[in-house]
């Protein structure tokens, strides 16, 4: 395992949760998988048994999310490095969104985040050290129409993310804020996605960079879209 600690991700899902675990994986990171499914997460953490750990867990629920912190620090080693990448989004008119869908899409998508990254902190501010990644999205910037139920919980986990950094950055913890401006792509029989199309292992990498930043040069945010994407 590295020497430096483990890396807990939630939202793992078979798209840029699963890159990013395994390129952590692969720097020798133990990593804790977070998601619902159990069964999902244990075909993934298959793939690479000996330094990926399925834990099913509701994001939105503190006494969880704590739990698999501890669970996290008891089995890998300290967390060295927390990544909030959960969200779940159903477009729909403002005149048509249901109450529970808003709730459920904001519950998911910014008190997870909170929740996540407030256990994360308790316990790297006292070891003085730490990185806190938030995954965001264009959604993060501006709402479009049919995308109240995405834009508000974005607006409000980019705004967690500042408030954090600005009062644990001081302490020793690097908190920062990932826009992804753009669709991730998908591989298509085994090959190599589209680069017209964010690359799920080129972001992990970008994560990884952020993770490993000096202190003397820390981002709080950065954006990453593919090169043909209009902003």
């Amino acid at each position: 395992m590295n020497s430096e600690g483990s890396v807990l991700i939630a939202g793992v899902g078979p798209g840029l949760g699963l890159a990013l675990a395994t390129r952590f994986a692969h720097e020798g990171y133990g990593v804790a998988m977070l998601a619902r499914s159990r069964e999902r997460l244990a075909a993934m953490a298959a793939r690479i048994p000996d330094r990926l750990v399925a834990m099913p867990c509701d994001v939105t629920d503190p006494v969880q999310v704590d739990a698999a912190v501890d669970d996290t620090e008891r089995r890998l080693g300290p967390v060295a490095c927390a990544v909030f990448n959960a969200g779940t989004f159903r477009p729909a008119s403002i005149l048509d969104i249901a109450p529970s869908d808003f709730e459920r899409c904001w519950r998911v998508g910014a008190f997870a985040g909170f929740l996540t990254g407030q256990a994360a902190a308790r316990r790297m501010v006292p070891r003085g050290s730490g990185t806190i990644l938030f995954t965001g999205a264009t959604a993060s910037l501006r709402g479009g129409a049919q995308f109240a139920n995405l834009a508000a919980p974005k607006f409000a986990l980019r705004a967690v993310a500042q408030s954090m950094a600005r009062e644990l950055g001081p302490r020793g913890i690097h908190v920062a804020h990932v826009i992804l401006d753009g669709q991730i792509g998908a591989n298509v029989d085994g090959g190599r996605p589209p680069d017209s199309r964010l690359g799920a292992g080129a972001i992990a990498e970008a994560y990884l960079a952020l993770h490993r930043q000096h202190r003397s040069a820390w981002s709080q945010e950065i954006d990453l879209r593919p090169w043909v994407e209009r902003f």
